[in-house]
């Protein structure tokens, strides 16, 4: 199995206890819905290698694993900072066709309502505040905001993701801070 088939379920972040427990991050939304898991893919040496689950805690800042046959933490050590996968058919359904995972948009062409294609979806960053897509647009990468008023849908077929961008997004960031001139408002005359 590819990484192509596979989404990014979370990561290893640090050793849990001495008997081979491991502190996972899992990058979804619904923790709770992998209180099942039986294996994860783990990528070591940039190939995907299964691994079987012996127990899962799900916490709400982070959850606890522990894999058969890594019983140590020296054996658990080995495996901080493997990013962790499933396959994308352990994926639930989306409910609604504008909704999207993703990790599936990633390389998608943005097109906007007003201003046409723009570019290609580069990277999707999350946050406990705003989740963004970044965006390469005339050089720069374009940081935007995902938001229903703003990101309306998307269709798989031409991969394509269509947007209603607001006024001034793309000229924040066209802006070239260096060669602002000051404004008569900026400057006072003294006499």
């Amino acid at each position: 199995m590819t990484k192509e088939d596979c989404y990014l379920l979370g990561k290893i972040t640090k050793t849990h206890g001495l008997k081979g427990e491991l502190a996972i991050w899992l990058d979804v939304d619904y923790p709770e819905d992998y209180e099942e898991l039986d294996s994860v893919l783990l990528e070591i040496k940039g190939e995907l290698v299964p691994h079987f689950v012996e127990e899962i805690q799900i916490r709400p800042n982070k959850s606890i694993i522990k894999f058969e046959d890594i019983d140590t933490i020296e054996e658990a050590q080995k495996l901080v900072n493997c990013d962790i996968y499933l396959p994308e058919d352990n994926l639930p359904e989306l409910e609604d066709d504008d909704q999207f995972y993703y990790h599936e948009i990633i390389s998608y062409d943005v097109i906007d309502e007003e201003k046409g294609k723009l570019g290609k979806v580069l990277a999707v960053y999350t946050s406990d505040r705003q989740d963004l897509i970044a965006m390469q647009y005339e050089g720069k990468e374009i940081l935007i905001p995902i938001d229903d008023d703003i990101v309306k849908t998307v269709n798989r077929e031409k991969k394509e993701l269509y947007t209603n961008l607001p006024n001034g997004l793309l000229e924040v960031y066209l802006e070239d801070s260096t060669s602002q001139e000051p404004d008569d408002d900026d400057t006072e005359e003294h006499q």
